[in-house]
């Protein structure tokens, strides 16, 4: 596999994870019985490790690393964020309106990791606030 397949095959992992989330916060919100659905359950872990694993592949073929690159320690402690106030928006949230705060709150995160990596800058799409 070549770099820049490997490049888009992560990009689509990061679509269908992201566009994933959104769904099931809707259907949380709105408490569709699609969230009991076994799919909907395993389908999220299932994209989420092929995400992990070409991040990890990405960032050893590049010689990228977090902690070395700014940029990338900057997606990770995202990434630690969003699967965090995640968890609260899908499930640990004590009813709905904190869940539905997480949730934007997690789009958010989603959307600041997916501008940090398009400008391998560590303050993403809040560079315009200056240096």
């Amino acid at each position: 596999m070549s770099y820049l397949a490997l490049k888009q095959f992560h990009v689509t992992c990061v679509a269908l994870s992201g566009s994933g989330f959104m769904l099931r916060g809707f259907w949380m919100l709105t408490d569709s019985p699609q969230l009991a659905k076994r799919w909907v359950r395993v389908a999220p872990h299932f994209v989420d490790t092929l995400l992990l694993v070409s991040a990890i592949a990405l960032s050893l073929w590049s010689q990228q690393y977090p902690l070395a690159q700014d940029w990338l320690t900057a997606k990770v402690f995202g990434l630690f964020a969003y699967i965090g106030v995640g968890s609260i928006a899908l499930r640990r949230g004590r009813d709905k309106p904190v869940r539905a705060v997480a949730w934007c709150a997690a789009l958010m995160i989603f959307g600041y990791i997916v501008s940090v990596a398009l400008a391998r800058d560590p303050r993403g799409f809040l560079g315009w606030l200056g240096a």
